[in-house]
């Protein structure tokens, strides 16, 4: 056999496997698959007239990671036109960033930072004010949201989404208001941020399609190669049309898996049946894949940040239960969103109950979140065969969950040591857009040491995971959802071509620098799909062209921004949506990371949930 393309020099970290002697130094790639893993002299014996050879450069090398847990499909419709303050530090850099979006937007095009963000993050522990946004865009309404907690408008923000003509809050929402009653330009509550949010324009399928697509190139510039989409609120089937077009145009350069969820509160069980009547799970191709129900599966079991009081109703319990035998009886797979143990004691009771009729151990089961389960309920999930997906959202809600929670039940949120002795299968993700930033590599940070952005180490030792866990969690972990432990995941031979040539060593920096991470090139099936042009090929048959990332696309205070130009990339289809771009006039990040050292801020100079 000769390959069609060789990667030598490298550190390869290729997946947790028993017998593996030494670190393999190269790869090699046929038909979208690894075919051989060993040394640089081994590989070299695949090498064939056409073999194209790559010079790793003593860089690391892991298998592609796959966000677990990502609203992908919501965020890329309007990704291209957001700002994303990943990494940003400081109230004055974020200030800028709104300030350079008004030089190259149309007038009174809105300018947005929609979650992804949060206070801690800035040395001044604040948000932006309104008084500040108006200063720096007044003729541009620009709406900043934190989190699902609360957001910002300036006053054309206000006057455009019709804040100051309301004599009520919105349905499940809060308008602040001054004495006089008149908005000061905060919101809370999905209803809140609904009114904002739809009063911007909306897009054309030709914008959603080309968004998506610079979304997904900026996600491959962090070493993504896969996401498991979970829904989520508003995911109507028409949300969907974007990514579909741009799979069927072979423009679609990310494995997506997909879950659905329900849309209407009340309506739950016919409309989630309807998903199951009309569509096959694990239907689709290597690239695009229907995959299950969740993350909202009723609204009545959505416990959201598990920072406000929670109960099931029995009527919710109800419909829970029709929804889950359903799903069971056509063999699909759930994820179920749930923070809170007592949320748990409920959904596990419905499982259970539906296991003794139609086993679930074998239909990948998953809850999302976990972060306070007990050891009881630890044991019942693995009973029923079933995983846990992990995300980041506390580095950002460490505090307030402290403050709610207590101490002791933050020092084990998520109880990563307790999941792993009971064999419970991990997968890793963000829950980015909204409720955290779609950094894979602040995520794997947060399982490593515990630490929130506020600069306090609050997870206790046993409950942190190594390097090698938490990146086998993100990358194996996150494939056991969707069936693909034995294809995705890890870089053996026989594995799909799917991997990641990183900047730094993820294994051997220091923790502080883990965050700032990206890749220098990301294939997929064999494929470049992004490059920064720091790896090339030294022989052989040439590339194809690829991507550049433009680090000096947007200087802003902090430094290189993550932005991405273009992409002309050979993919495992075809090229990228023509006229998409991995960078938005309107897109801003900085790098992460500021390691605080700062005190951890006063309960009275930091938001509440909403």
């Amino acid at each position: 056999m000769r390959a069609e393309r060789i990667y030598l020099n490298g550190r390869i970290w290729p997946g947790v496997r028993a017998g593996i002697v030494g670190e393999p130094t190269a790869i090699a790639v046929s038909g979208g698959r690894v075919v051989a893993l060993d040394t640089d002299a081994a590989v070299r014996d695949l090498v064939g007239p056409g073999t194209a050879i790559v010079d790793l450069g003593g860089r690391r090398v892991v298998p592609g990671l796959i966000d677990g847990h990502i609203h992908a499909v919501r965020a890329g419709a309007s990704f291209d036109r957001e700002l994303h303050w990943t990494g940003m530090p400081s109230v004055a850099s974020a200030l800028e960033s709104v300030r350079r979006a008004t030089a190259t937007c149309e007038p009174g095009e809105w300018i947005r930072a929609v979650g992804g963000w949060h206070p801690t993050q800035f040395t001044e522990d604040r948000a932006p004010t309104r008084e500040e946004l108006d200063a720096v865009a007044p003729d541009h309404p620009v709406y900043l949201q934190v989190l699902y907690e609360y957001s910002v408008l300036n006053t054309a923000a206000v006057q455009r989404s019709g804040l100051d003509r309301m004599r009520e809050d919105p349905p499940g929402g809060v308008v602040e208001r001054d004495a006089d009653g008149r908005p000061t330009g905060r919101v809370s509550g999905l209803g809140g941020f609904s009114q904002c949010l739809g009063a911007m324009p909306r897009r054309t399928q030709d914008q959603e399609r080309a968004s998506t697509a610079a979304m997904m190139c900026e996600l491959h510039a962090a070493g993504l190669t896969g996401l498991v989409d979970a829904g989520g609120f508003g995911m109507s089937p028409e949300r969907y049309d974007s990514l579909f077009d741009l799979w069927r145009r072979d423009e679609l350069t990310m494995r997506m898996r997909l879950y659905f969820s329900a849309v209407d509160p009340g309506r739950e069980p016919e409309q989630l049946e309807a998903w199951l009547r009309h569509q096959q799970s694990r239907f689709g191709d290597d690239l695009l894949r229907v995959l299950g129900v969740g993350e909202v599966v009723h609204f009545g079991c959505h416990d959201f940040e598990g920072l406000e009081p929670f109960e099931i109703c029995e009527e919710a319990r109800a419909d829970f239960l029709r929804i889950t035998r359903a799903t069971a009886r056509r063999g699909w797979p759930m994820q179920v969103h749930a923070v809170l143990d007592s949320s748990l004691d409920v959904i596990l009771d419905v499982w259970e109950q539906v296991h003794a009729e139609t086993p679930l151990t074998d239909l990948r089961f998953v809850i999302a979140h976990a972060d306070r389960i007990s050891p009881r309920n630890t044991a019942r999930l693995t009973a029923l065969g079933a995983g846990v997906v992990v995300d980041d959202h506390l580095v950002f809600k460490a505090g307030a969950s402290e403050r709610v929670w207590g101490q002791e039940a933050v020092h084990r949120a998520p109880p990563l040591g307790d999941l792993r002795r009971a064999g419970i299968p991990i997968a890793a993700g963000t829950d980015a857009t909204r409720a955290s930033s779609f950094s894979p590599w602040l995520a794997l940070w947060w399982l490593v040491t515990g630490r929130s952005l506020d600069g306090v180490q609050r997870r206790t030792p046993e409950h942190l995971l190594t390097r090698e866990e938490a990146l086998a969690a993100y990358t194996a972990g996150s494939a056991w959802m969707s069936f693909e432990e034995h294809d995705r995941g890890h870089l053996f031979p026989g594995a799909l071509a799917d991997f990641a040539v990183l900047d730094a060593d993820y294994l051997t920096v220091d923790e502080s620098a883990i965050p700032a991470i990206s890749a220098d090139l990301t294939v997929v099936g064999g494929q470049p799909v992004f490059s920064t042009g720091a790896v090339a090929d030294t022989g052989g048959a040439p590339n194809a062209p690829q991507p550049q990332r433009a680090k000096e696309l947007s200087r802003g205070p902090q430094g290189p921004s993550s932005a991405v130009e273009p992409s002309s990339a050979s993919t495992p289809r075809s090229a990228t949506s023509p006229g998409a771009t991995c960078s938005s006039r309107t897109t801003s990040s900085g790098r992460w990371p500021r390691r605080s050292t700062r005190r951890t801020p006063s309960a009275s100079t930091r938001p509440t949930g909403s």
